[in-house]
């Protein structure tokens, strides 16, 4: 089978799940096969397309692929945004958008702005300060941030804050409290980014029982993930496989 149509008709399979997954009109599967190419262009206009734009792993992946393609376009809009109107709003999408394009001493400075007057006490802006000051280099304010917030805020919760938090202790060199997190975080934490990055610590403490273990059991989870899940765990799931290699 030349490799044009076998691609075109691996496209037109694809679709055909998504067809039957989704509850679609059955005719789709004739248009899909009868016409490989022609089919799967007008399916995935006028079905897959709005489908997936409209769901929250969708908008992650197009957002993903708009990052691919323009890095700095988020950037630039936000501080297009925050010269016509300095707003706290304004400045927070800023300092998230330094923080993304891997500018995170600036980010710190912004995030400090916003943390004024009625925002002052704001969660998750401090959640995100303390992200930015480990970006940073800066593990131990990071770590001093979360636990201020966690003795001032309780009740508040906060998966991506405890990630951080326990990524920060790690950073200052409190393997046990470090331990102690993460072995909370592997618990309930959606995704597979606390359990890669806890495999890399477990393998740079030289814990390879724990390491191998949490690979196993991480593998495992990864296998039973939806297609989309896995693109969105994509980078994780690459760091599980590089401890994986590693630990031979």
């Amino acid at each position: 089978m030349p490799v044009g149509l076998g691609l075109h008709v691996l496209i037109a399979i694809f679709f055909a799940i998504h067809v039957i997954r989704t509850g679609q009109d059955r005719y789709w599967l004739f248009v899909l096969f009868a016409f490989p190419l022609l089919g799967s262009l007008v399916y995935g206009i006028a079905i897959w397309l709005p489908m997936v734009r409209h769901s929250r792993q969708g908008r992650q992946v197009v957002s993903g692929v708009q990052r691919l393609l323009d890095p700095s376009k988020e950037l630039r809009a936000a501080q297009d945004a925050l010269d016509i109107s300095a707003t706290p709003n304004a400045r927070l999408r800023l300092a998230d958008a330094l923080r993304n394009a891997g500018r995170a001493s600036e980010a710190v400075a912004q995030y400090h702005e916003v943390l004024t007057g009625i925002y002052a006490k704001d969660p998750q802006i401090r959640v995100h300060l303390a992200a930015a000051l480990l970006d940073a280099g800066k593990a131990t304010d990071a770590r001093a941030e979360l636990e201020q917030l966690i003795a001032e805020q309780p009740n508040f919760k906060s998966p991506e804050g405890h990630l951080i938090y326990a990524r920060a202790v790690a950073a200052t060199g409190d393997r046990p409290k470090a331990r102690e997190e993460f072995e909370t975080l592997v618990g309930y934490y959606a995704g597979l980014e606390a359990r890669a990055r806890y495999a890399e610590l477990l393998l740079e403490w030289g814990d390879l029982a724990r390491c191998r273990q949490l690979m196993d059991e991480s593998m495992k989870i990864a296998q039973r993930m939806p297609g989309g899940a896995r693109a969105i765990n994509r980078d994780w799931l690459a760091m599980l496989k590089k401890v994986q290699g590693q630990l031979g």
